[in-house]
């Protein structure tokens, strides 16, 4: 592989660990390895366990009959497309692939996907010590400009690939009985809406379905997983923007937000809402990023799911991340948990590729849970909060 392409995978690698961690690795064990994804001629990370041609085809079968929805990703990384003075972050990312990722959608059967625009991408660096973070505040309208500049990305996007609108839950079915992705949109990080409530209906009215609160910069919400406490929570501000959310109908999104600010956010909310990506915090793995058995109950006994994460984070193989997925379920219990890949923008994944998307409900098939259960880890669990958050 070229130096040049080697750098570039290193620097990526360490942006997306958030925590200046390390390079993005390649690890073989002789396992079954996954398909290699479009656009990515690296080896991937093998399973680290045995699917036989039968339990894959399983999981291929079952996506035929079940709906499955990715609650967070960032396809293509459509997110840079056309991005306004490239920063050494945004250029370390590369070019973005929109048709090569949609492509993998349709081939993986994924029925819907939430496609993560990201708030604060135009702030963050790397730094030694910490890893990423915001390098700077946001200038006035700075937020709101590259929010519309995104939204404008997302829109071509889904015109020119022929994906169908996510804007109500029976736009996900009828994608599903149609062989189509339904695109949600997204936006990970509420900084666009600065001090204005009249954004987030605007928002809605522009196709947003779901907020991610904060990210990896400390806004006007509340704080971060990642950063020390600034907020002591959720700010008043905040508060108003919960409220505002569950008028319009926009989900609230609890990635990246401490656990102050989610027992703030429950406290209020009228409506249940997700933590998008995350695992929990093992006896083996701590990391800003995961979440203690606690904060995954707290979040279930409000209706509330949390999205499994394929990342590096204490995980090394995609056996590893199945087991990530069965510890949710025994914190939370089966009707909260869903799936999260953070595609195209995580760090060193252990699903790099929605055409190995099935491999998911076949593992957790072959490891003893029921269709219907897996139906709702896959899907249902997201349609419920979606249908009530309308």
């Amino acid at each position: 592989m070229p130096v040049e392409v080697l750098t570039r995978r290193e620097t990526l690698a360490r942006l997306l660990a958030g925590a200046g961690a390390a390079a993005l690795g390649i690890r073989s064990s002789g396992a079954q390895s996954v398909s290699a994804p479009v656009g990515d001629g690296a080896q991937l990370t093998d399973l680290g366990m045995n699917l036989s041609a039968e339990q894959r085809a399983a999981g291929v079968a079952f996506l035929k009959r079940h709906t499955s929805v990715d609650i967070h990703c960032h396809p293509g990384r459509f997110f840079l497309k056309h991005v306004m003075d490239p920063t050494p972050t945004t250029r370390a990312f590369g070019e973005p692939f929109e048709a090569a990722a949609i492509a993998d959608l349709n081939a993986g059967n994924v029925s819907a996907a939430l496609f993560s625009a990201v708030a604060d991408m135009r702030l963050l660096e790397m730094t030694p010590a910490q890893g990423l973070r915001a390098g700077r505040d946001f200038q006035p309208g700075e937020a709101y400009a590259d929010y519309r500049r995104q939204l404008a990305e997302f829109k071509t996007l889904a015109a020119s690939h022929g994906l169908t609108s996510g804007l109500k839950p029976g736009d996900l079915l009828a994608a599903h009985a149609q062989h189509k992705t339904a695109a949600i949109f997204a936006v990970e990080g509420g900084d666009f809406i600065e001090d204005d409530l009249d954004r987030v209906h605007e928002a809605f009215h522009d196709g947003v379905r779901a907020i991610t609160l904060v990210h990896y910069h400390i806004n006007q919400i509340g704080d971060i997983q990642s950063e020390a406490p600034l907020r002591n929570g959720l700010t008043t501000l905040g508060k108003s923007i919960v409220a505002e959310m569950n008028k319009t109908g926009i989900m609230i999104d609890l990635a990246h937000a401490t656990f102050d600010v989610t027992k703030d956010v429950l406290g209020i909310s009228s409506k249940p809402v997700m933590v998008s990506h995350t695992n929990l915090l093992t006896p083996t793995t701590s990391h800003p990023r995961l979440i203690s058995r606690e904060h995954a109950k707290l979040v279930a006994a409000a209706g509330g799911i949390i999205g499994s994460w394929p990342s590096g984070v204490g995980q090394t193989t995609f056996a590893d991340y199945v087991d990530s997925i069965l510890r949710l379920i025994d914190a939370a219990q089966i009707d909260h948990v869903a799936i999260g890949t953070d595609m195209d923008a995580n760090f060193k994944p252990v699903l790099r590729s929605y055409r190995d998307w099935s491999l998911i409900p076949a593992a957790l098939l072959t490891r003893g849970l029921r269709d219907e259960d897996v139906a709702k880890v896959m899907g249902a669990n997201f349609l419920r909060v979606f249908k009530a958050n309308q």
